[in-house]
């Protein structure tokens, strides 16, 4: 072993470094976004969960994606599942929702070290056919190598094309409240 130091110290920096270095990126498939645009005075809940939704996280960039398939929103009531994809969010026409943007402050996050980290993030929602900047603060929690990262902002659904008939003014808000939540794993290569 004496001979050979270098070759000793390179293959123990080959093991420890995957341990040590976060993945380039991190992914899922099935965060889970909360859509509410409850009014103040609604006699009902007006929102949906939807499960499967995709985010990535390129940590070596910062850059952020995420979508969501707007027909996976579910309803308490399937009449408001019925309106929300037919009359609301025309989801035959516009099938999914996206965002791209970046993690604005990323030095604030070490995503090999166990903690919780708040950043901002901003980027271009678009849904419904219409792109609009979005920015909101988030919350990125490490523990035991596990990501998980979270977001609630709101949005303007006339900012959408997203009209609100006066006959159901007194149930639905002019504002929906987004929140979406991921747990990430590394991509595979």
């Amino acid at each position: 072993m004496q001979r050979y130091p270098s070759l000793v110290i390179g293959l123990f920096v080959m093991l420890l470094l995957p341990a040590v270095l976060p993945a380039q990126r991190l992914f899922t498939r099935d965060a889970k976004v909360y859509f509410d645009a409850t009014s103040k005075n609604s006699p009902e809940q007006v929102d949906a969960t939807n499960k499967s939704g995709t985010l990535v996280v390129d940590v070596a960039t910062s850059k952020v994606q995420a979508a969501v398939l707007m027909t996976n929103f579910v309803f308490e009531k399937a009449l408001m599942q019925e309106h929300f994809n037919e009359n609301y969010v025309e989801s035959s026409k516009y099938p999914k929702a996206t965002f791209k943007g970046t993690i604005d402050d990323p030095a604030k996050v070490n995503f090999s070290k166990d903690g919780s980290y708040t950043v901002n993030i901003s980027g271009d929602l678009t849904m419904h056919g219409v792109t609009k900047t979005v920015k909101a603060p988030a919350n990125i929690q490490v523990k035991g190598g596990k990501v998980s990262a979270s977001t609630t902002f709101e949005v303007k659904l006339a900012d959408y094309d997203i009209s609100v008939p006066s006959v159901v003014a007194d149930k639905l808000s002019t504002q929906a409240k987004i929140t979406f939540e991921a747990t990430l794993e590394p991509m595979k290569k």
